[in-house]
């Protein structure tokens, strides 16, 4: 031990512990330069009167020590706001600490140095002056108020802080019993609230509250505050562990009891109710077939089992894990089938139309029946030394991309009765919660696997369809994202150990096959859309919605009313009345529930005619369903200049829109109405700009906008609109109405506009043709580079409809435009 004399204070240092004479003067006896270089402190707030030793590593606060050290000594203190940060700027530190002058600088290992520091006095930064080659500040002393003498109420205060603290000792064994009575020889409050604070052990944020506060006597009633708390968590802890010993004891003694009444059910002849249920789970792990893995966990919770009383809330949660680990089907599996003749008849009896979808499927399952046969055929030699035939890539996953009713879902219901396995159907719509997916960590009452573990334990194999519905309307919150959750099924470099968080073990997903279905591809996000292979579905034609009526939909109700075939007929002309004007749809949904209607109305009129069939024409389909609810009235619609008639792509398929514009006496003025979105604003301000860049050519007044408004409307104003493909539309609209020359009715269009009048691609072609067929429409008007998905449409529509192929606005107007009246 050696004794040091620095400033009028008298330091004995002793591995880090201080002690100093409190009689001596409160404050530091050398001079405060107005700027000092900063140490920055992690996990100590230095105080005034304090001597502290602490380890320096940073290559930058090397260099500060070594150049105070060959100066004044003196350097100024701050503590970090964020302990983790390795290397603090300006804003990572405090702006209050403590001036401190070096006691003793002695290297160690590592590049290391230990610094003896003294605290002075206390600061607040001004400003930083430089960052490099360490911190340097401007600062100002910060001078504490302290009560006046003879204050008898801080005098109270500072006594029941000198009783707290030695109150805190007595409980302490890291503190000596005697510095109570070396802190209560000093009369500076100050100087007392410094010292005590730096004997206590309390967080940064407390330490340096107290540092920051300007009132002496504020500081010793925190002080107290602190020392009241840090009591009471020693007093409770001290509790805690004495009742941890009594029930430690207790358990022990009844361990011994239990086996003791355990051998004396054996010498009795009486078994144990829960030894016959360990036993018998423990003959059920034997022959589950699970992994190692598994088996292994499960025994260790059967071990648990065996240490716990049969009355125990633990028990039944360890007892629901086992049935749920045996319920599973770790080797049970079906064979395929995979006869391509065979699936081909079980689509073309299941749906009518949708070939190239068909087809799609057909190469699908050929491709698993190819890959499995030549893996099969291999010698047994070499089967060995290749991967195991499940773990092989199983191939893409087929995601169903189209409007509502059209046979997504009947179509994955169909390729598991085509490969002979069963089908789990698990509706992801409206899912918020990322253990819906993954299930629920046992930690939580009530815990429960994932959909998935659970559907695999309801369907009792391990390779059936699981057909993902909706998956375009999982929406994440709060509690986790779904869709990231899905990534890890649905990878075949990952799934082939999933695990869910209730199992806390692997169970082997790469058998599986997965079928998603959406309406939307764009509300699928990006890296789960990436996993899929996305086959999109159109909407059905007239035609094609006749026949599934009559070979699927209607046979149907026909049975679920309890009615014979030849009791209720439908004449054709009714049925393509029924579809063209009670439906607005792109799938079949809608004509199903009304020809479910029209046979429950019929019920009775055959229960009370015995023997007599009915059939169903246009006037007693008006009869029964009322007039018809929906009618373009497309020449009614479209007979005055301003009107035509877009094309669009919805949520539900295909439809028409029309564009309504309007012009009267103003200056300049243009409102969009309709509830437009961003980009078919911007459709509008850019039709409108073409139409005045060419007024001459197209026959209009160069002035025209100089004194007049236009108002462009797109009715369903309910209804957001949104998409660059109403452009052609727009120009069109405005074109008719400034040249007061109607649109032909029977012409719809669709294409984005550019400011030179060229036509631009768009997308859903097919949805928009057919909507347009439904319609009445019989021309269509779109870009020429979309003349390829032209190939996509039914022989049908292509014979019946005829298609303009515009590369220009030109092209658009010759042909949509009524001749000007001469």
């Amino acid at each position: 031990m050696s004794d040091i004399n620095v400033k009028g204070i008298k330091v004995k240092e002793d591995n880090k512990q201080q002690s100093v004479d409190v009689n001596q003067q409160p404050r530091a006896l050398v001079a405060i330069p107005d700027n000092l270089p900063v140490l920055p402190l992690r996990n100590l707030v230095l105080f005034p009167y304090n001597v502290n030793s602490i380890s320096v590593g940073q290559a930058r606060s090397l260099k500060l020590l070594e150049d105070v050290a060959a100066g004044n000594n003196l350097l100024a203190t701050l503590a970090y706001k964020d302990q983790d940060v390795e290397e603090p700027a300006p804003l990572d530190l405090y702006q209050v600490g403590c001036i401190a002058q070096i006691l003793r600088i002695s290297k160690g290992e590592n590049n290391h140095s230990t610094v003896l520091l003294q605290g002075l006095d206390k600061f607040s930064v001004d400003a930083w002056l430089s960052e490099k080659p360490y911190l340097r500040a401007k600062i100002h002393l910060v001078t504490d108020i302290e009560p006046e003498a003879g204050d008898i109420e801080a005098q109270a205060i500072r006594n029941n802080l000198l009783k707290s603290f030695s109150e805190l000792i007595n409980i302490l064994s890291y503190l000596p019993k005697s510095l109570v009575s070396a802190l209560s020889q000093t009369e500076d409050c100050r100087q007392l609230v410094y010292l005590v604070s730096s004997s206590m052990r309390m967080n940064m944020a407390d330490a340096q509250d107290i540092l920051n506060m300007k009132d002496v006597v504020a500081k010793m009633l925190k002080l107290t505050d602190l020392i009241q708390h840090e009591m009471k968590v020693l007093e409770l802890g001290k509790k805690i562990q004495s009742s941890a010993h009594g029930e430690m004891d207790k358990a022990q003694r009844d361990y011994v009891l239990r086996h003791q009444i355990k051998a004396m059910q054996r010498e009795l002849g009486e078994e144990d109710s829960q030894q016959i249920k360990i036993e018998q789970y423990l003959k059920k792990i034997e022959t589950s077939g699970m992994s190692t893995e598994a088996e292994e966990q499960a025994r260790q919770e059967i071990s648990r089992l065996e240490h716990i009383p049969q009355s125990s809330s633990e028990s039944g949660v360890i007892l629901t894990y086992l049935d749920w680990l045996l319920a599973l089907p770790w080797k049970k599996t079906t064979e395929d089938t995979l006869d391509i003749k065979q699936a081909e008849k079980i689509l073309n009896e299941d749906h009518y139309g949708l070939e190239k979808i068909k087809q799609r499927i057909l190469e699908y399952l050929a491709v698993r029946q190819l890959r499995q046969k030549r893996l099969l055929t291999k010698p047994l030699d070499e089967r060995a030394s290749s991967p195991h035939i499940r773990r092989e890539r199983e191939g893409v996953i087929l995601c169903f991309v189209g409007p509502p009713g059209i046979g997504k879902t009947s179509l994955g219901h169909s390729i598991a009765h085509a490969l002979g396995r069963k089908l789990v159907s698990i509706s992801l719509g409206g899912i918020r919660d990322e253990a819906e997916i993954r299930g629920h960590r046992r930690t939580y009452i009530g815990a429960m696997p994932g959909r998935f573990i659970k559907a695999l334990r309801d369907v009792g194999t391990n390779n059936p369809v699981i057909l993902l519905d909706e998956v375009d309307k999982i929406v994440g919150d709060q509690r986790g994202d779904p869709a990231s959750a899905l990534l890890e099924i649905l990878d075949p470099e990952q799934n082939s150990e999933f695990r869910d968080h209730y199992l806390e073990v692997a169970f082997d997903f790469s058998q599986l096959m997965f079928i998603a279905t959406a309406n939307q591809l764009d509300n699928i996000p990006g890296p789960l859309r990436d996993r899929l292979e996305v086959i999109t579905l159109s909407g059905y034609t007239d035609d094609e919605k006749f026949h599934i009526a009559k070979r699927y939909l209607l046979p149907r109700q026909l049975r679920e009313n309890s009615l014979r075939v030849k009791e209720l007929t439908i004449n054709d002309a009714a049925m393509l009345t029924l579809i063209r004007q009670y439906t607005r749809e792109a799938g079949v949904r809608s004509l199903d529930r009304r020809l479910g209607a029209i046979c429950r109305k019929l019920v009775i009129k055959i229960a009370t005619k015995s023997g007599k069939s009915l059939t169903v024409d246009n006037a007693m389909l008006e009869e029964l369903m009322g007039k018809p609810p929906f009618s373009y009235d497309l020449a009614e619609r479209t007979e005055r200049p301003g009107v035509a008639t877009g094309l669009a792509v919805t949520a539900v398929g295909g439809d028409i829109l029309f564009i309504e514009a309007s012009a009267m006496p103003g200056k300049k003025g243009l409102t969009i109405t309709g509830q437009l979105g961003d980009v078919m604003r911007e459709s509008v301000e850019a039709g409108l700009s073409y139409v005045r860049s060419q007024a001459k050519q197209l026959g209009i007044a160069e002035d025209f906008f100089e004194h007049t408004d236009i108002h462009i409307h797109v009715p369903a104003g309910a209804t957001p609109k949104d998409g660059p493909s109403a452009g052609v539309a727009i120009i069109t609209a405005l074109v008719s109405l400034l040249t007061d020359r109607p649109i032909f009715h029977h012409i719809g269009m669709t294409g984005e506009i550019t400011l030179r009048g060229l036509v631009l691609p768009v997308g859903g072609i097919k949805d928009k043709i057919l909507a347009a067929h439904r319609a009445g429409l019989t021309t269509v008007i779109l870009p020429s580079k979309n003349e390829k998905d032209l190939t996509d449409l039914p022989e049908s529509i292509q014979k019946e409809m005829r298609f303009v192929l515009a590369e220009h606005v030109d092209t658009v107007l010759d042909e949509a435009l009524t001749k000007p009246i001469q």
